[in-house]
């Protein structure tokens, strides 16, 4: 992934200065269409970028002045913008919305316009930051949860959790635990809200017809379920199967984990369930039927929590999908469409051209997960007529191949696709997960010889799952990540977001090279560091085009545009790279997510207490809080990146919506305060990190940080709140 200087000049159009990676290997040209011309008449840069703690590149600051100039930084607890820019809150946890309330660690947003400057506001509510969660519920709230008693509960019962779906009707521990679990649901999944600009440009809430909250538990008590469609609704409507079932057919109870996600043309939102393994079981039988709720027990940690699906007897296999509903329809809780596939999805990027087939593309946001397209059946006639939507209803899902030379290929996960898994060999770790058979559930392969032998003993993804046609198809799309790898797709660094460009290119940030125990981690060949690193934590932003610019293609190229690290390392100064959006005149702004534990960790030396290199996971530390970043694709600017602003302590910056006039960037600041929770009496703690400046001379930083957040309310002992914003220059004119 490393590319020469040439290729990089070659791919921007752009000066001597540029610091980014870009260009197929031996391609010439743009296919962004940059060149000289452009980058000579390109404007100055809109803002002033906000100083972060680690020297940049494109912060103008010369060499010779870097080290005294960051040997002190002070953090503020405040989303930190530059001069000239504004923000105002438009909705924070516990806001009152519909019947219920704007619920907690607030993500993606979906802005659709319905008169200039009104709109519907699609929010989607990922999880619960257990211990702040807990810690502000009654304050924020003003009401009571049996806490302290269910976490003795939860400590007597030791590592293994409490198996609440097995505990008898009536007693009162189930109760209390159930009470839980319904509460922190209420706080996950989907918001609606209507707003509107006013006079002096700020956005305020209005009471809309439609306002309403579609949560991990509608239709559990209020007869609100979810739909379904697609091919899956046959495993749901089984009355009896290998495992569980709910006995409720293609009914769902709510959603949950809703991370990032998409808006189409014709002006619904979609909603992706990421991390639904956390609350109820990832892992199906052949025939597509859950795992038990007993294999998720219920567990109340600290930083986690666990089982809150099991604990009501949810069935794991109706969550991990993309959710659509339309903000204009007060009667619509959601649609979960099968043909998208069951993993955990970050986003979704809509290619809706007319005369061609629809596309969406999804990333699964887990070491080692896949790219993946849907493709229509039915080709687009009109990008706007709501009957899109029936679109959904039928096609077939691919996950991506990527090869080491820039080009891909698309496979199809259907029944008489062949089996042939990336080797153990071929990826960080060591380690790949494929379908248990006979029994349900996910094997763990650690050598190539085991991966032969379940190539002999499975043929085609019809060996691994069963029923008739359409079962079988349902079970493939509810099994969609381990019948990836059974299919051979390329195991990536962490796919979070998808966005596309007017001209079909699709941008992807791949968040994370590193691996994990449970999931595997990405193809050494083809996820490096800018200087040939496997294992690389930093992330990259990467570029996608279809073959002949056809949604439909079944080939693609691919290329780096960024990648994370350290300047001095050859990274452009961001870690962890999540949030993607693409402004009306075709330039990035991304969010990054670096984990809250390792945020402004101090790292007095590079080297630990052993003697061996810090790790770049606990590097992370160096570069301060999660940011806000503005990214020319075109222009004098083309290939740097600038820091617009980073957000409160301990949080992340999540969802970005630019308004189409760019007047208005509408983004959540999501789990402020996640790890220390309330900031008391405005506490503050002097760190020192071992830094380098662009060119890798190493100096000490002492770095000043609030500890724990008050932020939105910023004043003294306040709880912190996720919450939604919106942020304009304080002029009227465009962000950028």
């Amino acid at each position: 992934m490393s590319l020469s200087r040439r290729q990089v000049l070659v791919f921007f159009g752009a000066t001597a200065g540029t610091v980014a990676l870009g260009s197929l290997p031996g391609q010439s040209g743009s296919p962004l269409g940059l060149d000289a011309a452009s980058a000579a008449t390109s404007p100055q840069l809109a803002f002033n970028p906000v100083k972060l703690p680690m020297p940049l590149s494109s912060a103008g600051i010369g060499l010779d002045r870097q080290a005294a100039e960051y040997a002190t930084f002070k953090l503020v607890d405040d989303l930190v913008l530059p001069q000239g820019y504004t923000y105002n809150v438009i909705a924070a946890w516990g806001d009152p919305v519909g019947d219920s309330r704007f619920g907690y660690n607030n993500d993606y947003l979906s802005y659709v316009e319905t008169a200039p400057g009104q709109g519907y506001l699609g929010v989607n509510f990922e999880y619960v930051s257990a211990s702040t969660w807990m810690a502000t519920y009654s304050e924020v709230l003003g009401k009571t949860l049996p806490f302290d008693a269910v976490k003795a509960a939860v400590k007597a019962a030791g590592d293994d959790g409490i198996d609440v779906y097995s505990l008898p009707n009536g007693d009162p521990l189930k109760g209390q635990i159930q009470a839980i679990a319904e509460e922190a649901l209420v706080d996950m999944g989907i918001g609606v809200i209507s707003v509107r600009k006013t006079a002096n440009g700020s956005w305020e809430r209005i009471q809309g017809r439609t306002d309403r909250r579609i949560t991990g538990i509608s239709g559990l008590k209020d007869g609100r379920y979810l739909k379904s469609t697609g091919p899956a609704t046959a495993v749901f409507r089984k009355t009896s199967g290998a495992g569980y079932t709910d006995k409720l057919g293609d009914r769902i109870i709510g959603t949950f984990s809703n991370c990032s996600g998409g808006t189409t043309p014709w002006g619904t939102m979609l909603s992706a369930e990421e991390n639904y393994q956390s609350f109820v079981p990832e892992g199906v039988h052949s025939d597509g039927t859950s795992l038990s709720p007993t294999k998720k027990p219920f567990k109340l940690e600290p930083d986690d929590t666990a089982g809150l699906g099991s604990a009501l007897g949810l069935a794991g296999n109706k969550y991990g999908w993309v959710v659509e509903v339309d903000p204009a329809n007060l009667k619509d809780y959601g649609t979960k469409h099968t043909w998208l596939g069951r993993f955990r999805h970050e986003a979704v990027a809509i290619r809706a051209v007319a005369n061609q087939k629809l596309a969406m593309y999804s990333g699964c946001d887990r070491r080692g997960g896949h790219l993946y397209k849907f493709v229509s059946t039915a080709t687009v006639k009109n990008p706007k007529d709501k009957a899109n939507s029936r679109l959904l209803e039928d096609g077939m899902l691919y996950a991506a191949k990527f090869n080491p030379d820039g080009t891909g290929r698309w496979i199809p996960l259907k029944a008489d696709t062949p089996v042939n898994p990336d080797l153990p060999s071929q990826v960080v770790g060591g380690m790949v997960t494929l379908p248990k058979r006979p029994d349900g559930g996910v094997l763990k392969i650690d050598s190539d010889e085991k991966i032969a032998a379940f190539k002999a003993q499975f043929k085609t993804l019809g060996d691994l799952y069963t029923g008739n046609a359409m079962e079988q198809q349902g079970a493939i799309l509810i099994d969609a990540h381990f019948a990836a790898n059974a299919a051979g797709a390329t195991h990536t660094a962490r796919p979070e977001d998808t966005d596309i460009a007017a001209d079909g290119t699709l941008f992807i940030t791949f968040t994370s090279g590193s691996s994990s125990s449970s999931d595997g981690g990405p193809n050494k060949a083809v996820f490096k560091g800018p200087r040939g690193e496997t294992a690389y934590e930093y992330g990259w932003i990467v570029k996608l085009m279809e073959d002949g610019k056809n949604a439909g293609a079944m080939s693609f190229r691919w290329d780096v545009l960024h990648a994370g690290g350290e300047p001095a390392e050859g990274g452009l100064g961001f870690a962890n790279p999540d949030n993607l959006e693409v402004d009306a005149s075709g330039n990035l702004w991304m969010v990054n997510d670096m984990s809250s534990d390792k945020l402004n960790k101090a790292i007095p030396s590079r080297v630990d207490k052993e003697g061996k290199p810090v790790s770049q996971s606990n590097l992370r530390g160096l570069f301060g809080n999660n940011a806000i970043w503005y990214m020319p694709l075109r222009g004098r600017h083309a290939g740097k990146t600038f820091a617009f602003g980073y957000g409160p302590m301990e949080a992340e910056m999540t969802g970005p919506f630019m308004t189409q006039d760019m007047e208005t960037l509408f983004i959540s600041a999501q789990h402020p305060g996640e790890v220390n929770g309330v900031r008391k009496n405005m506490a503050t703690e002097t760190r020192t990190f071992a830094m380098k400046t662009t060119d890798g001379a190493q100096f000490i930083q002492e770095r000043q940080v609030p500890v724990g957040s008050n932020w939105p309310a910023k004043t003294a002992n306040a709880a912190p709140r996720p919450a939604v914003v919106a942020i304009r220059r304080l002029d009227g004119k465009p962000l950028a």
